[in-house]
């Protein structure tokens, strides 16, 4: 039997979709599934606190959002045009693969030129390549620093909020659409089910004796992308970059040897694990690029618990958790968060998996 996109379809008002983040991050709303009982619970995020304990290991994505949204003028014409930074190609080189808009008004040659707020060109570009119908590569042509280039582009940039949320971004994403534990800078989207987490909500985790692991996935656009097959094996994951370092891969296997919980954080974090099983179903040390599609049937081998919000119809995001969670558990727990008017995406509310 063969899995089928349209099996994962389900009607999502509009209005469920949040557009601002929670007042606080760990005062959101928690809906926990227990896959054994089929039990399903309402709690707030902080809850979480109760389910967790001492030797149980936590899985991070400590990815950084980059500003990667700016805004330029094309040469001579003065034309405006929004450069979206996707993924950087060489470092050394600062030559990125970007998209355009308007796509049509950008050859190879043409130079763009972004201002500061004083109106000064703080940052030129150079468009090298014409890669796809919408996309670019361009080089920045840069003197300073490689500090002084990534402040620039902080300044510049923009917070890339996900097209779903139908506002500018404004000074408080700049904050919120990040994780508090974000530290190594390349995704052009949030790790979502890190954003519930606060300090104090993650130093109460911590005398409890829970233990915090951290792995990177440089989360790029291909996460939003459209599953366009019916039939989900013939499905394509864009690649991504991830890294799981030694001491990562020691402190989840210490938890799985110790039949203990070991909880994803999210479905980044999912895909970074499951890409780096070793033969005798142990974490590894990895570092590469994973495209990894996770769809039911699909037999898990390093987490036992998933942190996850709440996703778009027949996204691969759903697919992976439904896999996870049991299709029959999430699809009944979706349909009552609509019903209960739980939030949605980036800046809804959480699911925790057990």
């Amino acid at each position: 039997m063969r899995t089928k996109l349209s099996q994962f379809n389900f009607d999502l008002p509009a209005e469920l979709v949040a557009q601002y983040p929670a007042d606080e991050r760990d005062q959101s709303r928690l809906m926990v599934l227990h896959r054994k009982t089929g039990k399903i619970e309402h709690k707030i995020f902080k809850d979480i606190l109760t389910y967790f304990g001492d030797g149980d290991t936590m899985i991070f994505n400590n990815t950084k959002v980059f500003p990667a949204r700016l805004f330029g003028q094309k040469e001579k014409t003065g034309a405006k045009i929004e450069v979206f930074l996707l993924r950087e190609l060489n470092h050394d080189a600062r030559l990125w693969d970007v998209l355009v808009d308007p796509a049509r008004k950008i050859r190879v040659g043409n130079k763009l030129y972004f201002e500061d707020e004083h109106g000064n060109d703080a940052l030129v570009a150079e468009v090298v390549d014409n890669t796809t119908s919408r996309g670019r590569t361009i080089r920045f042509l840069f003197d300073g620093s490689e500090e002084d280039f990534v402040n620039e582009l902080v300044k510049l940039g923009n917070t890339p909020l996900p097209k779903y949320i139908n506002r500018e971004p404004e000074a408080i994403d700049r904050e919120r659409y990040q994780t508090i534990y974000a530290k190594e800078m390349g995704a052009v989207a949030a790790p979502t089910a890190g954003l519930h987490f606060s300090r104090e909500l993650m130093k109460r985790l911590e005398l409890k004796g829970v233990n915090f692991a951290e792995l990177t996935l440089h989360i790029g656009l291909g996460t939003f992308r459209t599953i366009d097959v019916e039939d989900l094996s013939k499905h394509k994951m864009e690649a991504e970059y991830f890294k799981i370092p030694q001491a990562a891969a020691d402190t989840v296997n210490k938890s799985l040897q110790n039949d203990k919980k070991v909880c994803a954080v999210g479905t980044t974090v999912m895909r970074s694990i499951e890409t780096a099983v070793s033969a005798d179903r142990m974490l590894k040390q990895v570092e590469g690029w994973t495209n990894k599609f996770i769809y039911p049937p699909y037999d898990f081998s390093i987490a036992n618990a998933m942190v996850t919000n709440f996703h778009l119809p027949k996204s691969s995001l759903l697919i992976m958790i439904s896999a996870f969670g049991g299709f029959e558990l999430v699809m009944e727990a979706y349909h009552q968060a609509v019903k209960e008017k739980y939030r949605f995406y980036s800046y809804g509310d959480a699911m925790l998996i057990l």
